[in-house]
């Protein structure tokens, strides 16, 4: 097992189960042990702190069909305006609270149970139970985020009725919530769906089981023969291992390598199995596990858009002019938090990755720091929820970043040997002796304060940064 420093290997733990840390933090930890700070991690997300910007309910708004038009356009405007402050809001607390293992976890399971909903209560609600169960226990969390009326509405179950049952919803949680595609028979997925009809909600956003609409008859389901509701159904999903491998898996995919090792997650399954699917102990043991600390794991994750740009607001605790310009630069760089594309979320890995998207993440460090009008186009994603987005609005990056406490981590270095630390903090991978002469020339002459600057900023856009 190839040797990792053990600032990097503190690095590597905030970057995967965060989002990176101020210079200040990591060279405070680096005098602790790697157990101590990954408890303190646990212990700084242990309380979930529910988003409360939305305060009532605008009711379901596709279901409005009698309201006036003016009246409908206006909800529906509005509810767009909060949805978006919500997406704010949430990204503020990624790059600012101390709670990051729990905003990690949550944006992980976001994209998992990839949900999206015109309804801004409906939103809201629906990723408080993610922040609420993010590190609880999987069955919870499965149970729980099954019955918002934002996944519920999004995959058609207000529609499932006995008379006519609907499957999408029942497809959906086997193949991308919990058993992978292949661990279930059509018959499962036809029997699974007649044992979700009722399921629904009402206008005050909350889950409503609507007995009348219920196939109560007997279903097969993995082989047993029961009268099965739909919880009996999650419950018999959770007594699958299947599940336990499928879910390993993607943890293993989002928080250790983008190409898994069969054999770690294989041990990670076994042991979400045996602890009755405890989130928390499954994660304490990836992240206190020798083997995540390997060089084959370190510095090979391609950054989301999200964890990009929540990165660098939390290294330099940047602060925006118009916050717009957030919402513009995740649909530029294509992931905007509360709008997957699908149910089955963002692809990740090398798919955030083409020769358009990477110049403009190279380029976004020196846009933000120099107060730059963006002139790169947003992709057409073909969602209207966000089409706005890639108008006029939120181009104009005013960023206002924090130097003076980031300076004075490095101030005590001198100018020869400045580079040294800046680029073992700002980068996972070694750079090359071309790279760095380049960048030395860039700031030479300048003042130490300037030059911290310009030697950080040089170091963000190389394509190393864009690795965590």
């Amino acid at each position: 097992m190839a040797s990792v420093p053990k600032q990097t290997r503190i690095q590597h733990l905030h970057l995967r189960a965060g989002f990176g840390e101020k210079a200040s933090v990591i060279r405070a930890d680096d005098k602790k042990s790697v157990k101590a700070v990954v408890k303190e991690l646990f212990k700084n997300s242990a309380t979930p702190v529910p988003f409360r910007l939305v305060e009532e309910p605008a009711g379901d708004l596709r279901a409005k069909k009698e309201m006036d038009p003016l009246e409908r356009r206006m909800l529906i405007r509005g509810s767009k305006e909060q949805i978006r402050a919500l997406n704010l809001r949430w990204l503020d607390r990624m790059a600012g609270g101390p709670d990051a293992l729990r905003q990690k976890m949550t944006l992980f399971w976001h994209g998992h149970f990839a949900c999206k909903a015109r309804n801004a209560y409906f939103t809201q609600q629906y990723l408080n139970t993610l922040q609420e169960h993010a590190l609880g226990k999987f069955g919870d969390l499965l149970h729980a985020v099954s019955k918002t009326p934002a996944m519920l509405q999004f995959l058609n179950n207000q529609q499932n009725r006995k008379d006519s049952p609907n499957e999408n919803f029942a497809r959906e949680v086997m193949e991308l919530f919990t058993l992978g595609r292949g661990n279930y028979a059509e018959s499962d997925v036809k029997n699974a769906a007649r044992a979700f009809t009722g399921w629904g909600f009402d206008a005050e956003g909350k889950y409503a089981f609507r007995p009348n609409q219920h196939d109560s008859d007997p279903k097969t389901f993995f082989g047993k023969t029961g009268s099965f509701t739909g919880e009996d159904i999650l419950r018999m999903i959770l007594e699958r291992k299947e599940t336990a491998r499928f879910v390993s898996h993607q943890l293993y995919r989002c928080f250790v390598n983008d190409r898994p090792d069969s054999a770690r997650v294989l041990a990670m399954a076994d042991r979400f199995y045996q602890s009755d699917y405890d989130i928390r102990d499954l994660m304490e043991f990836v992240f206190t596990a020798d083997w995540f600390y390997d060089a084959r794991n370190v510095g090979t994750h391609i950054k989301s858009p999200i964890e990009l740009i929540v990165g660098l607001n939390r290294m330099l605790d940047i602060r925006y002019e118009d916050e717009n310009a957030l919402l513009f630069v995740q649909k530029v760089l294509g992931q905007v938090a509360l709008y997957p594309p699908s149910v089955a979320g963002w692809a990740g890995g090398r798919d955030w990755i083409d020769s358009s998207s990477l110049l403009f993440r190279m380029k976004l460090p020196e846009l933000l720091f120099q107060s730059a009008e963006v002139d790169t186009e947003a992709k057409d994603d073909g969602d209207v929820e966000t089409e706005t987005l890639g108008k006029r609005q939120g181009r104009q990056l005013r960023a206002l970043p924090h130097w003076d406490d980031y300076r004075r981590t490095f101030a005590n270095y001198p100018d020869r040997t400045l580079f040294e630390p800046l680029a073992a903090y700002l980068l996972q991978t070694p750079v090359t002796a071309s790279q760095r002469a380049l960048i030395e020339q860039r700031a030479a002459g300048a003042t130490q304060a300037d030059r911290i600057q310009q030697l950080t900023l040089a170091l963000l856009t190389l394509p190393e940064y864009q690795l965590s």
